[in-house]
Order: C-alpha cells, then structure tokens, then sequence
C-alpha cells in the first residue's frame, strides 16, 4: 500500500511507472474503434475532428465528406493515424472545441505548420464555440444555405432571477443600503445570486470563484476599502466560504457577509446543503459575535427593516454576518405541489 504515500521516493517511482504505462496507452488509442480513419478521395485536405465537431463537418457534408477524415474520441492522440493522414494529404484541418489542443500537438509534428489550419491560423474563431456554419466557412462553403440558423421568432434574453426570488429582495436592500459609500465594493461568489451582477440590481462588483468572496472582501479590507460586502449562498458558504469567514474573524476585518439562504442548493436542483439550518451556529462558532449575527426575511413589506439593519452593520467595525433567509420560490412551488 506504500504506493499511496506520495512520499518523495514513492512519488517519483509512481512517475516513471506512469511513463512506463504511457506506451501501453498510446497503443490502446491506436487500435481503439474511438479513433476512426474514413478515407476521402479529394486529398487536398485532411480533417481531424474532436468529439462534437464531428458531427458538425457531417451536417455539412450529409452525403459522406469528400475529405479524409480522422475521427479523434480517445487520449492521447494516435501518432500513427495522424501521421498517415498528415502524409497522405496537402493541407490538415483541425475541428475541435475549446483550445486548440490538438492542433498545437500538430504542430510539433514533422510537418510544415503552413499547412495546418484550425483555431490557431484564422481558419476558425480563437474564442467560442463551434456551430456547422463555422465548420461550413473554414470548408469555404459560404456560399451554401446555412446549416444552422436560429428561428427569427427567438429574442435573445439575459438570464435573470426567478419571479419572487428572494435574493432580488436582498439585492434591493443592500442596494439602498450602500448608496452613501463608494462603488465596487461588492464580492459575489458562484450561484444564482451571481446573477445580481445584472440589471435590474447591477449589485455585485466580482465574482472569481467558489468561495472567493469572503476572502476577496477581506483583501479589500487590507488595501483600506471599508466597509467591504461579501455575498455568498448558504450551500456555497459550507462548501468553500466558511474559511475565509475564520480568517476576517481572526483579523477583526470590517468585512460583511451576507449569506443568501434560499434554504437549499438550487442552482444544481434543490438538494440540502451541509449547513441547513445551521448557519447561525456556524458564525458564531468561527468567532463572529453572536450580537453581529443578524437574520433579515427578504421579502418587500420587510424592505425598510432589511435595509436598517444592513445599514447598522455596515457601520460596525468588525465582522458581521447577515443572514437573507427566505426559501427559494421554485423548491418551495414543488414542495407545496407535493403536499
């Protein structure tokens, strides 16, 4: 069992076994039926396509591609196939979404890099996704009907809260509340309250990471920016925030947590966080006195009280926790369907 003790020792005899079973890898994706050469006659250009791309260059030739295509579904790449299809062709065609993995791989072939087109040259967009048009344009078929157009009868949307969200009522309290200090002062973090960052509350300054918040605040506190406003949900909050909660505590740093508490995880579909129910407690076990940790119920008829006691703690110098406490409006239409 010594060999998960990545001890120094251990670590690097781990390593050179792993470069021992990178050959046996590299033949496996060889002979592997995820990785398919389909011959074409025209070998002016050679296609290798990755994952979904496939079935984009397919949409645009329904009746079988007149290129030699090769098929990429498993890592890492054949050396063999692509060296058979890099020799047996003019020019090389890389498909693939996302970085140009590939095709930079491609590049370190024996091959003439003029000939290898993809993200990297132009051919297709650096940044983005791929469509079948943007397949079609790299192939020069501009002048075909598109492949994919979207239905004139869509309009485009920015996302937005749901109706009777609870936190557009936090958002509209801490809004009011922060209106006589300076702007970009608001650290959001990871979840649907991110989408405060939006009009019509255009509330929150940043958003990194999961469990960022907190501690961005903290530095903002460090460089002279008080009072500083993290926001962050009660589910992300026991995964990733609570840390950062002991390290404003163990600095006393005016920092202000507001804890978005839908009373569930509802961006991934309602599940219980490890803190329901809970989040009192927690603050004032990591040290936030029990006197600034305040309970606020986002709903409208609250707006006044919301916004007096967001405006008390602001003017704390010292750590705060204000908990938004109002269960999310989509768990609780199925809750009451349910019962």
């Amino acid at each position: 069992m010594r060999q998960f003790v990545l001890l120094p020792a251990v670590s690097r005899r781990n390593y050179a076994q792993l470069l021992e079973k990178q050959r046996d890898f590299e033949d496996e994706a060889e002979r592997s039926f995820l990785n398919r050469y389909e011959d074409g006659p025209d070998t002016s250009l050679g296609i290798i396509t990755c994952g979904i791309a496939y079935n984009y260059l397919m949409e645009n030739y329904p009746d079988g591609c007149p290129y030699p295509v090769l098929k990429l579904g498993q890592y890492p790449v054949p050396t063999r196939l692509v060296t058979h299809l890099v020799e047996a062709c003019e020019a090389i065609l890389v498909l693939e979404e996302g970085a140009p993995l590939v095709e930079e791989m491609l590049r370190g072939y024996p091959v003439d890099s003029g000939r290898v087109h993809g993200r990297l040259d132009g051919t297709l967009p650096r940044a983005g996704e791929l469509n079948p048009n943007l397949v079609a344009n790299a192939l020069g078929l501009e002048e075909r009907e598109p492949v994919f157009a979207a239905p004139d009868l869509l309009v485009g949307r920015p996302p937005q809260l749901c109706d009777g969200c609870p936190h557009g009522d936090t958002y509209r309290a801490l809004n009011e509340a922060l209106e006589e200090y300076t702007k970009g002062r608001v650290f959001s973090d990871i979840g649907c309250y991110t989408l405060g960052a939006l009009p019509p509350y255009n509330a929150i300054n940043s958003c990194v990471d999961m469990g960022a918040s907190i501690t961005m605040a903290k530095g903002a506190t460090d460089a002279g920016l008080t009072p500083a406003v993290a926001v962050i949900g009660d589910s992300t909050f026991s995964h990733s925030g609570m840390t950062g909660l002991l390290d404003a505590v163990n600095a006393n740093a005016p920092v202000k947590v507001v804890i978005v508490d839908n009373q569930t995880t509802a961006m991934t579909g309602g599940q219980n966080s490890a803190a329901t129910g809970q989040l009192e407690q927690i603050a004032v076990g990591l040290g936030v006195s029990r006197d600034h940790v305040r309970v606020i119920t986002p709903l409208p008829r609250q707006h006044e009280v919301n916004v007096a006691v967001i405006r008390e703690e602001l003017d704390y110098e010292g750590v705060s926790v204000i908990i938004a406490r109002r269960e999310c409006i989509e768990t609780a239409k199925r809750r009451r369907k349910s019962s």
